[in-house]
This record gives C-alpha cells, structure tokens and sequence, in this order.
C-alpha cells in the first residue's frame, strides 16, 4: 500500500493499491420521462417521445417527421414509473460503495419544467431519491456499526446552493459567499461549510426540512417553483475501525438538483428572472464543455470556468461512482429541449470515472515509557550527578561479565514477544545503520541521540558566533587603521598609541553644510556695508574623549545660514509679483513649479483676481504648508543671488 507519514498518529494516508483498486466505472445515465401535465397540452397532442423498451426510446426527427432518432442508454422510465422503480433500478445499488470508502454521485438533469425537483425530493406521499436515500444508507450504517461489528459509523450532511455563481450555505444562510478549494490529495472541499451530525431520519428531516425553504426559486410562465440555483446535499460517511490495524475510511454522496436550462422567449424572463436564467444557461453550457473535453481526451478540461463544474469535478472524470438522470418532457412544445437533453445525457454516458478507496491507517498508540532523570543522563553526566556514597556502592558490585557479539547486537532481542519478522526486520536495519555509522555505534542503541543532535547544534551555533566576533574585530582594526593614516601629520606619536589601543570607535555623525555660490560670497566680502547677510561663520564646542581618563574639548567651525527681514520681504514681494504679473512660463523659472502648477495658479488667477500674499499658493491646492515653506526658502535666495548679481554688475 503506497503510503505517506504524517505524524506519530496519523501515520499513513494513502488511495488503495492496485490490487485492491475498483475497475474504471462509467457514468451511468438513466432517462426520465415524465406524464402530460394539465394545462401545457391539447386534447389530440401526441406525446413526441416513445419508449421501446427498458433502456432505449425514440423521438421523432424534426428534419424528417418520416424518420425518428433512436437512444439506448443504461435505463428508461416511462411515464407510468414510480419513485420507487427509479430509485431501487438506478440509485440504490451505488450506496454500497460508501461502505467502503468510495464516492458517489447523483444527478438530476433536464430543462425547466422536467419534474427534476420531483424526482430528488419528491412529495410527503411519493418521496423522492434524496430521502429514500438518506433513510437506506442511515439503516445501512446502523447495522454495519452496530455492536461487535468491525467497523464504527458517522454520518454528516451539508446543504449548500450556487446562485449566480455564488456558492451559498442552506443550513446558515448567513454565512455569504463561500470558496471551493482543493487539497493536496485533488479533493474538493468548501472551507465554512457547515456539516451536521444526523444518527437517524428524524436528524435528516429536522435540519434538512427547514434549509430546503432557504432555497431560491421564482415563478416562470412554465413552472410556478421554478429552481433558480443549482442544489447540492453532501452526505459523509466516516468509518473507523475498532480493531487492528486502525484503518479510517470516508466515503461522501453527492446528491445535486441542477436548475433547468431555460429558453427566455417561452419562460417571459425580464429582470432579475433573465439575470438568473443567463447564470443557469451559462453554468450549464460549461457542464456540456467539460463533458465534451473529457469525451475528446483534451488536455485541459475546463473544470474552473463554472462553481458548478468545479464542484462536480469528482463527478465527472472524477473519483464517484456516478448516476445521470435525465428529465424530459412528452409535449411537443419541449422538443428543442428535449433533444437537447437527450444528447448531453448521450456525451455523458462516455464519461469514464476512477473510483477508489479513501483509507488512511492509524497505529495504535502505545503507552509513554516513563524514565527517571538518571536514565535521560549519558554516562559522564550519570557519574556527576551520583553522590560518594552511591559511587562507592556502585564500586562494590561486581563487574558484569563481557557481552558476547550476539547480546552486543542490539537490545531489541529482549523483546520477545515482538512479532518475529517485525523483530528480524528492525535487527536488520539496526545492522545496517550500524555498519554505516562513523561511530561504529548502533543507532538503536543510542538513547541519547537526540541530546547529541542538539549538543551538536549548539556547537555550531558558537562556532558561527566566535567567526562573527573575529570578523568584526577585522573591520574595526581596517577602520581604526584608515583613521590613523588619515591624521597622521596632525598627531603626535603618543596620540598613535592610544589610538592603537582603542578597542572600539564612536561613529561620528556627517557634517552639513549649505553650498552658496562663491561669487555671491566673494561680493559678500567685498562690500561690508550691505544689510543682506547670507551666512554667519560661528565656533562650535565639542568634547572629545579618546580615552576615559582623558576628556578635551575641541572647538570646530560652522557655517549657520542666517536670512535677514529685509531679505525676505524683498523675496517675498518678487515672488508676489511675480505671481500676479507673471505668465505659466515665468512662473516655470520658480523652484518647485512645473507645467502643471503653473497653469493652475494662472487659472486661479483669473477667477479670483490678484494674490494678496504668497501664503495664497495653499488655497491653490498645489503646495501644503511645509512645501510652501522650502518653496521660499529655495526662492528667495535664488531670487536674492540674482539681485546681487544685478547690482553688482555695472551695466
């Protein structure tokens, strides 16, 4: 059995092996058709569907009314068919296979107006498939997990809908719009979906009954409870086996109520009816894609273009055991639909499906053997820890003789009552661990392994931190170097010393200074006597320590940038001007204006006349507070170089 590990307990998970795989299992189609219903014909209409016998019928050929097209499929009800005769000819014999753990499908197919909902659910005097179902596979569990039987039986159930692609929950129709995923073995599942336990029918009945009315359904001109959402019961059957070796089993039975595909032009559709009939049609047209993708052995079937496909993906081309029963309608006024259904129950008929056991085995839990904190010691910590007096009595014992090779093999030989092959198996592979050691110690006789495997990663974790260590010893030996190289011819041969005995350095923080152009420094200089300051040389102090018992203070120069009031309301009233007067392509010269601000200070303009300060540009919207601020900043010394250059140029 082709197995995974997945923890102590949950040990092996796997799909039956080959030998015990069930056979490839075609979907099975079984046709339906349904009495005149009053109202829908005339007096003289004659039925266009004929049955010739169990499993085949005839339609007449709308090319040729001459001629007629024949089907043979696996079982025909005609109109004189019970819910009965339907359900023990077609859907009964499939619910044994949960008993073993396999899937299984049934679906109701055909146009609206069909008799599917009747079929599935049928009425309080005539039931349908989905209770008579439900009420066999409770018994069936009943007795197969009654006392003393080898298997133990849970039986859940969820009810959801997909409507307008939205997969709704019937039992907690709160829940919204949920998800379709798919685990790592290919199942489908629903995360959020509520299951129920159900022991027995009055279970089934009490959560099913009320979920049933959550269903949506509206009136068409064909059917007054037409179903606009496909319906779908999930039943899962858990097993689990009281017994050796502890096999788990889950079987689950799909029982879908697919919504009729519907021809607007007869139902009346308009609104929301028509927006729910473009969801029914297209989910359905899907349905037939991926039927006929599976036919054609395409590489891609097209499984996720639809919620509904998606869901039936175990139903079709899947792992189920599946049935199709096919809903048609004897009126003549149903022929298009009728053909139409016909022919998908046909392509479905070819679908191939793999069936197979989903079983999982779970060991059978041992007892923890309890050990003293001695026992959990190697030999030198053991000897640590006793006491002289134990040491001394432990020295009066006398020595125990050498262990010949076959006792030195292994202790697993005490194990006596160990199945003998399990035992000669596990001594084998002591052998051979023990011979590819580098140790020459067995494995299974190391009850210290995993103490070692963590001592050993402590290990390695100093050594990474002493080579971290040294690495950054290296870096700052480089840094301490360039530093030394650096102020060489300002230090004195006592200052090197220290600084080689430094063993860790302070970064200092980078200076900041502000670049102005050097001619408008040099036109500073020149003319004292101007009011308009730029910048402001200062001393700065600052207290070094290159050692601890040495502090001293240093004293480094700075520049300050310092704007005088005349400068800034000289600025200010440029840019003002500027403002007011300028154009999009003037105000472009300005730091921090493009294109775009530009041609909105215009347009402000014009609408609301003139800026009366600058501070304006925020009712603008181009610029907050703070851009505001460095936009005059960056302006008004631009706009104060220039001025200087200006005055200083003697053209």
């Amino acid at each position: 059995m082709a197995a995974a590990v997945l923890g102590a307990g949950r040990c092996r998970l796997s799909k039956v092996g080959s030998g015990r795989r069930p056979p490839p299992a075609r979907v099975r189609v079984a046709v339906r058709l349904r009495p005149f219903v009053d109202g829908t014909a005339g007096t003289n209409d004659t039925p266009c569907v004929r049955g010739l016998d169990t499993c085949s019928l005839e339609i007449a050929n709308w090319r040729n009314h001459q001629e007629t097209l024949k089907y043979q499929f696996d079982a025909f009800y005609g109109e004189k068919s019970s819910q009965q005769d339907i359900y023990a000819g077609s859907v009964q014999p499939i619910l044994r296979h949960l008993l073993e753990g396999q899937n299984a499908s049934v679906l109701a197919y055909g146009p609206t107006g069909s008799g599917k909902t009747h079929t599935m659910l049928g009425s309080p005097e005539q039931p349908g498939v989905i209770p008579r179902a439900l009420m066999d596979l409770l018994q069936l569990t009943r007795e197969e997990g009654a006392e003393g039987q080898p298997w133990a039986f849970s039986v859940n159930m969820s009810y959801l809908e997909i409507y307008q692609e939205k997969v709704l929950d019937l039992l907690d129709p709160a829940s919204g719009d949920l998800v379709i995923r798919e685990d790592y073995r290919g199942n489908i599942l629903i995360p959020g979906l509520t299951q129920k336990p159900i022991t027995s029918f009055a279970d089934f009945e009490q959560h099913f009954l009320p979920a049933s009315r959550n269903r949506t359904v509206g009136a068409t001109r064909l059917n007054q409870r037409s179903s606009r959402s496909h319906a779908v019961l999930l039943v899962k059957v858990d097993q689990r086996e009281r017994l050796a070796p502890f096999r788990q089993r889950e079987g689950k039975l799909y029982l879908i109520d697919l919504a009729g595909s519907e021809d607007n032009r007869r139902t009346g559709n308009k609104g929301l009816r028509l927006k729910e009939s473009g969801a029914i049609n297209t989910s359905l047209f899907v349905l037939g894609k991926v039927v006929d993708a599976l036919n054609q052995g395409l590489p891609r079937v097209p499984y996720r273009d639809s919620k509904l496909t998606r869901l039936l993906q175990d139903s079709l081309g899947g792992s189920a055991h599946s049935i199709l029963i096919a809903n048609i309608a004897p009126e003549r006024c149903f022929y298009l639909d009728t053909v139409s259904a016909l022919n998908f129950a046909a392509r479905s008929k070819e679908v191939i499906n793999r069936p197979f056991t989903n079983e999982s085995l779970q060991l059978h839990v041992l007892a923890p053997v309890k050990l003293c904190q001695k026992e959990l010691l190697g030999p030198l910590e053991a000897k640590r820890a006793r006491g002289p007096e134990e040491e001394e009595i432990g020295n009066l014992e006398p020595p125990a003789p050498p262990a010949s090779a076959s006792q030195k093999c292994s202790p697993l030989q005490k194990l006596s009552s160990m199945d003998p092959a399990v035992l000669e198996r596990l001594l084998s592979l002591d052998r051979l661990l023990g011979s590819q050691g580098t140790q020459g110690t067995p494995l299974l006789s190391t009850p210290r392994r995993e103490r070692m495997v963590l001592m050993k990663t402590v290990e390695e974790k100093d050594l990474e931190i002493e080579r971290l260590k040294m690495k950054q010893k290296e870096l700052e030996a480089k840094v301490l170097a360039q530093e030394a190289v650096d102020s060489k011819e300002n230090c004195s041969p006592t200052m090197l010393r220290l600084l080689a005995r430094r063993t860790a350095s302070v970064a200092k923080p980078l200076k900041k200074a502000v670049v102005m152009p050097l001619q408008l420094i040099q036109e500073q200089a020149a003319s004292p006597n101007t009011d308009i300051r730029i910048l402001k040389k200062s001393r700065k102090r600052k207290l070094e320590c290159l050692d601890a018992s040495e502090p001293k203070e240093k004293t480094e120069d700075c520049w300050v940038l310092q704007i005088s009031p005349e400068l800034l309301d000289h600025g200010r009233q440029k840019i003002l001007d500027l403002l007011n007067e300028g154009s999009a392509r003037d105000l472009r010269s300005l730091q921090r204006i493009g294109q775009k601000k530009a041609q909105l200070i215009v347009g402000w303009r014009e609408l609301h006349g003139p800026f009366s300060q600058v501070e304006d540009l925020e009712r603008v919207k181009v610029m907050s507070g703070k851009q505001l601020e460095s936009f005059l900043k960056a302006n008004i010394l631009g706009l104060a170089a220039s001025g200087q250059r200006q005055h200083c140029d003697p053209s």
